[in-house]
């Protein structure tokens, strides 16, 4: 069970984010991010979620780890455990002892990744339902998402990513209920999309040019859809469908190729999960 009451979201401030090396088709260190508005983009979603009913809580940001900031990779939360990401590149490796820190220092037992294998956490592990959705290949292993769902005791459902500008499964896929989700099918390959047809009874695929807005990397609190500006045609869509959405620019983190989901670690489980072994 949970140690907490209400939403709880992990954030980081961007005191020291910023452009410094490339690691996906989005960073460019000759678009240098501007960190006025990246400070105002950053408070103005984080004063929307507690908005929205969120809880906000803070790990502190550190020289030399600009992406610390994108918290969503930190590790995958199960119950009062956290699964600690092993990062691909080396420049983000040094935020895996900050993150390992903070969490125990409020109460999480921390599980490292055994052999070789790269993880990056809530980054491409979503659960919907029971069932762990898990991106492989550009920036985790599926055998780290095997022995993931053997230490949860879940069934996972490896989904290959296809397009570098969709690295993690958090960029092109995100669950709004046990039963519903939000994608962008070009992002996969033809089993992955078969696969998330087979298992998800409602889906949202999105356009390409909302797909490049981060549409899909969105927050979800209840009924309630956080997510970044240029997306008029699923705001419409989830409208519709009885949720809430909510928008705000989020343009200097998408320059580091991250939006709103990026940006944020639910600490109480999302919505969409049901955590397979944990009574309520």
């Amino acid at each position: 069970m949970s140690q907490f009451t209400a939403p709880t979201i992990l954030m980081c401030p961007p005191d020291f984010y910023g452009i410094e090396y490339e690691i996906n088709p989005w960073m460019s260190r000759s678009r240098a991010s501007d960190s006025k508005l990246a400070q105002q983009q950053w408070h103005a979603l984080r004063d929307l979620l507690e908005n929205v009913g969120a809880e906000i809580r803070l790990m502190p940001p550190a020289r030399g780890l600009p992406d610390l900031v994108f918290t969503a990779n930190a590790g995958l939360v199960w119950n009062n455990t956290v699964f600690l990401s092993k990062f691909r590149h080396e420049a983000r490796q040094g935020e895996t002892p900050l993150d390992e820190a903070w969490f125990q220092s409020i109460g999480f037992e921390t599980v490292s990744m055994t052999g070789e294998w790269s993880f990056e956490g809530a980054g491409d592990a979503l659960f919907c339902g029971q069932t762990l959705f898990a991106g492989y290949l550009i920036r985790s292993d599926a055998a780290a998402m095997q022995w993931l769902a053997s230490q949860i005791g879940c069934r996972v459902i490896p989904l290959q990513l296809v397009d570098e500008h969709y690295y993690h499964l958090d960029t092109c896929f995100c669950p709004l209920s046990a039963d519903e989700a939000i994608y962008y099918p070009p992002a996969f390959d033809e089993y992955a999309q078969a696969a998330i047809s087979a298992h998800v009874e409602n889906l949202i695929p999105v356009s390409e040019s909302e797909a490049a807005r981060f549409a899909c990397n969105a927050v979800v609190i209840g009924r309630k859809v956080v997510l970044n500006t240029g997306c008029p045609e699923l705001e419409r869509e989830l409208q519709d469908r009885g949720y809430e959405p909510h928008h705000t620019e989020l343009g200097e983190f998408i320059k580091a190729g991250g939006s709103a989901k990026c940006l944020t670690l639910r600490l109480d489980g999302e919505d969409a999960a049901i955590w397979p072994g944990v009574e309520e």
